[in-house]
């Protein structure tokens, strides 16, 4: 590789590192060490608001009362953030939380997202948590650099810190003021240890100045003039590119044969290899390198492998389910939750009148915009660098270092812009075959790419599910208990373990593929059970996808809730408003959910009233259905509601939803721009996957595989929507994920009232619908 890469995206030769664009400058080896867009090994990182993707460096002296961030002698602040960037904004969410609390204007605050690095701790970006998580220790890191700099300005002029303020990046006592880069420029070296940065006072809520306020997003220009720089865009000299040729399963195939003869006749083919895995996971995989990315794909359209297949090689969807139904009737199986009364025997044993219901979800690919690929290289020190976005470094890491057999500290993850995440990044298995593939040809670097129809059949897709939900009522159809049984994949199961708790029975349970079920509704006794199907896991890798298991787990639920409303001849609304009660197990707890119950109930009459529903005069065949969530999880409940107004076409089925409203309860909004967006984003995600999103395995792949027949929501069927949040000082918790969670309820909901039919499966489609009216 030489002594010295200069690696550009631009096509021009004569570029130089100042005139970086996103087809720019992107990996750089001097002298002092590999640097990936900035001169310093030490500083390898991403700033998404530079053209080039430098992070700004420090002028003269500099203060870092944390690890998180430095002020410099010129007043600048430079955060950093562990966070993935892949289109909502965390950077400037987290950094305005810190800024607030440090009391610097937002001009004066750029962003690093940085690379792994074991004293960041856990990297990860998903289960809406990133600012959740934040939330108090960028706050105590604000604080702490604050509290140093008024210190210091007080004993400079002899007097009481207590009688010094600071705003806008200067410290005054009433007399006299200096500036947060003066006192930098003057030498300061003050710490703080972890008791001491939990002790420091934070502001009030209501002097928080940049906090729920509108301010202009740090990386929002190169997002939108097209210079912000992705995985797809890394470029290195001396770089080959790969495509993969998949094998027949996910799992268990072994190449028998590779016959390359007619590629040599393609210009620019280099070599076929036949993967080694260490790790298990990419068994059977072949990559054909080329000088060009269309040289390798060209080439391997002309090679011919053999496999010998996997044992999940003939498994359908269809098969899958029958195991989820069989596991579900076997009572033995599965995990309990442990609610406050999961014994429900003695209360369907007496119970009056007893309902259920079978509600089942087909999979779901993440077909995000970016197919997912990986850049890898060992470097002149012997790091392995692995360029590509991702959601998850600190997962994906130990399972680089079997593959590669090096300890992880010789690897390096570079940070990158995501071109979508929605939970698909968050399993970095697609780093895996480059970096073998780069270990095979000696540590050259190697971008691989998958193809479209390459990253569907190798998604990390949701699961297909099935759900038993039961409810059993006394002689006053009051609700004694209720059941939620639920198989499926389970994603955390299959690539982290570890995380899993146990139920109370001692089994342990994939939180990601079951919350949700364990609802804030008092039903008396309540049994939720998480099954595992291991036909699932093994013919597919299930993945985390945007709202994990309450995108399907609330599907069911509040479809039930409705149903059991119209059992009893109550309005649904006011049935779930009668069992939204704050008391015993549903109380709620501080910090993450003060209120309980009651927040999710405020939310739920604050979306019946934006959308009329029950008052609204509506045509014929048209109406407002009703859902409400508490979003991902009871540790970090979002308080969600939504209505959903359609419009059924009894002759041809065909479903037009006319307009969505949500109402949130969040806690303190920290980026009131991004925190709609987000939510806008999620409830077209839902819609999405209540009509439009959906396929099915066969001969152990899925189905669809590319945009001709898989068919996401389209712009032309984008409904008008209405977002509220209510206003809080409470603790801010997701809001990524939780507006897809009440959709597909809501819409069935509406079909229901709109024309008396049930759907229980999705994506509900127009034959569905013909089906059920027809039923």
């Amino acid at each position: 590789m030489g002594n010295k890469l200069l690696s550009r995206f631009t096509n021009s030769s004569s570029a130089t590192p100042n005139d970086m664009t996103r087809r720019g400058f992107l990996v750089s080896m001097t002298a002092a060490g590999v640097a990936f867009g900035f001169p310093r090994a030490s500083s390898a990182a991403m700033d998404p608001a530079a053209p080039n993707g430098v992070p700004v460096e420090s002028v003269g002296e500099t203060f870092e009362p944390t690890l998180w961030y430095w002020i410099d002698s010129e007043g600048r602040v430079n955060v950093n953030i562990i966070r993935a960037e892949m289109g909502q904004h965390v950077g400037t969410a987290i950094a305005r939380i810190l800024a607030d609390e440090l009391e610097v204007a937002w001009e004066d605050v750029n962003i690093t997202h940085v690379d792994s690095a074991e004293k960041w701790g856990t990297m990860v970006t998903g289960g809406s948590w990133s600012v959740w998580q934040s939330w108090p220790i960028y706050r105590q890191a604000g604080a702490a650099g604050r509290t140093a700099l008024i210190e210091a300005a007080a004993t400079g002029w002899g007097v009481d810190p207590a009688d010094c303020t600071a705003r806008d990046g200067t410290v005054t006592d009433g007399t006299n003021s200096i500036t947060y880069a003066e006192l930098v420029s003057a030498g300061l070296s003050r710490s703080f240890s972890e008791d001491e940065l939990k002790a420091l006072p934070l502001k009030p809520h209501s002097e928080l100045r940049l906090v729920g306020k509108d301010v202009t997003a740090l990386d929002i220009a190169n997002k939108t003039n097209g210079k912000a720089i992705y995985g797809l865009d890394a470029k290195v000299d001396g770089m080959v590119y790969g495509v993969p040729m998949l094998p027949p399963t996910r799992l268990g195939s072994s190449v028998t044969s590779v016959d390359d003869s007619a590629a040599k006749d393609v210009k620019g083919y280099l070599q076929t290899l036949t993967l080694d895995d260490p790790s298990g996971t990419v068994p059977g995989w072949v990559v054909v390198l080329g000088e060009t990315l269309m040289a390798a794909k060209w080439a391997s359209q002309v090679i011919k492998v053999e496999w010998a297949a996997g044992d999940t090689a003939n498994v359908t969807e269809a098969e899958i389910n029958g195991l989820s139904r069989a596991l579900i009737a076997d009572t033995t199986k599965g995990a309990i939750l442990a609610t406050e009364t999961p014994d429900t025997a003695d209360a369907f044993d007496k119970a009056t009148n007893v309902i259920e219901a079978e509600y089942t979800t087909q999979t779901v690919l993440h077909f995000q915009l970016e197919p997912v690929n990986a850049t890898v290289f060992q470097n002149e020190d012997g790091i392995w660098e692995i360029h590509t976005g991702n959601q998850w470094q600190s997962l994906i890491l130990p399972t680089l270092s079997t593959a590669l057999g090096v300890p992880a500290d010789r690897i390096t993850m570079r940070t990158y812009m995501l071109g979508g995440g929605f939970g698909r990044r968050l399993n970095g298995d697609y780093t895996v075959p480059a970096a073998l593939a780069s270990k095979a040809v000696g540590g050259k670097p190697v971008k691989l790419v998958f193809f479209r129809e390459d990253d569907a059949q190798f998604d990390s897709p949701r699961s297909p599910s099935v759900q038993k939900l039961r409810m059993a009522f006394d002689t006053d159809n009051a609700v004694v208990g209720m059941e939620h049984h639920a198989a499926a994949g389970w994603p955390t199961g299959v690539v982290v373990p570890s995380f899993m708790p146990k139920g109370v029975n001692g089994e342990p349970y994939d939180p990601f593929a079951i919350d949700g079920a364990d609802h804030w509704y008092s039903v008396g006794a309540h049994r939720v059970r998480a099954i595992s199907n291991d036909l699932a896991n093994k013919t597919f890798r299930p993945g985390w996808l945007r709202s994990v298991g309450p995108g399907w787990t609330n599907f069911a639920v509040e479809s039930f809730m409705d149903e059991a409303a119209h059992q009893v001849g109550a309005d649904p609304v006011e049935f779930r408003l009668q069992h939204l009660k704050a008391e015993g197990y549903n109380a709620g707890s501080a910090p993450n959910a003060v209120g309980g119950a009651s927040r999710q109930a405020a939310v739920l009459r604050k979306v019946a009233e934006m959308s009329g529903y029950g008052t609204a005069e509506l045509p014929a065949d048209t109406a407002i259905g009703i859902a409400t969530t508490f979003g991902q999880a009871r540790s970090m409940p979002t308080w969600t509601a939504g209505a959903v107004q359609v419009h059924i076409d009894r002759e041809t089925g065909e479903i037009d939803v006319q307009k969505m409203w949500l109402a949130f309860d969040c806690g303190t909004v920290v980026d009131p721009d991004s925190a709609h967006a987000q939510c806008e984003g999620a409830a077209l995600w839902g819609l999405s996957m209540a009509l439009y999103e959906g396929t099915t395995f066969e001969n152990g792949n899925v189905v669809d595989r590319n945009l001709a027949t898989y068919t996401p929501l389209r712009m032309i069927d984008t409904p008008e929507m209405d977002i509220a949040f209510v206003e809080s000082t409470e603790v801010p918790v997701g809001l990524g994920e939780p507006g897809t969670t009440v959709i597909a309820p809501a819409i069935a909901n509406a079909i229901y009232n709109a024309v008396g039919a049930r759907l229980r499966s999705l994506p509900i489609r127009p034959d569905d619908v013909l089906a059920a009216l027809n039923a």
